[in-house]
């Protein structure tokens, strides 16, 4: 009997060794589309009206600044390609009022993020407010991507004249 549990045992071994380990490979097609995509949130219009002074010989009051905005923006560039870029305009200048833009260094998401420049007065002409965007998303929804500032300011106290309720429409694009 124990001339049979050898033989087993060398059976088994034996099986043991003459198998051996073998490798294989697959390729895969991976595809990484280009991605180019902003909005602005939470979605909705902003409301910003001055206030008359109450003693005669004041300037008009201001609104406070609005920062209830961001940018989200999901952007994935091609290998080497260039960077993108958000500008903004308005549809129309008041006349005797500045509208001021400050986009804030970017908060949530990964990757390469834009660079904010300094505070503009917007225009009907686009303009620069973000630079450097690379592969990057900015998660989704107020708290992410770049707070959004806009401040009103009388100019030229001979240009202004009351309105009521003027809409003016800021664009935002981002492209290369």
């Amino acid at each position: 009997m124990n001339y049979f549990k050898i033989l087993i045992v060398a059976v088994n071994l034996f099986s043991c060794i003459a198998f051996s380990q073998t490798t294989g490979n697959r390729t895969i097609g991976i595809t990484l589309p280009v991605v180019t995509l902003m909005d602005i949130e939470p979605a909705g219009n902003i409301t910003m009206n001055f206030t008359a002074p109450t003693d005669a010989g004041r300037q008009l009051i201001a609104p406070a600044p609005n920062t209830t905005k961001w940018i989200n923006y999901t952007s994935a560039i091609v290998s080497g390609g260039v960077t993108r870029r958000i500008t903004a305009s308005i549809n129309q200048v008041i006349p005797g009022v500045d509208i001021r833009l400050q986009a804030a260094t970017s908060s949530g998401g990964a990757g390469v993020f834009g660079i904010p420049t300094a505070t503009v007065t917007l225009s009907t002409t686009s303009q620069t407010i973000i630079s450097g965007i690379g592969g990057a998303f900015t998660g989704n929804g107020a708290n992410n991507g770049h707070r959004i500032t806009i401040t009103l300011s009388a100019n030229t106290y001979a240009n202004l004249s009351a309105r009521t309720n003027t809409p003016v429409v800021i664009t935002y694009t981002i492209t290369e």
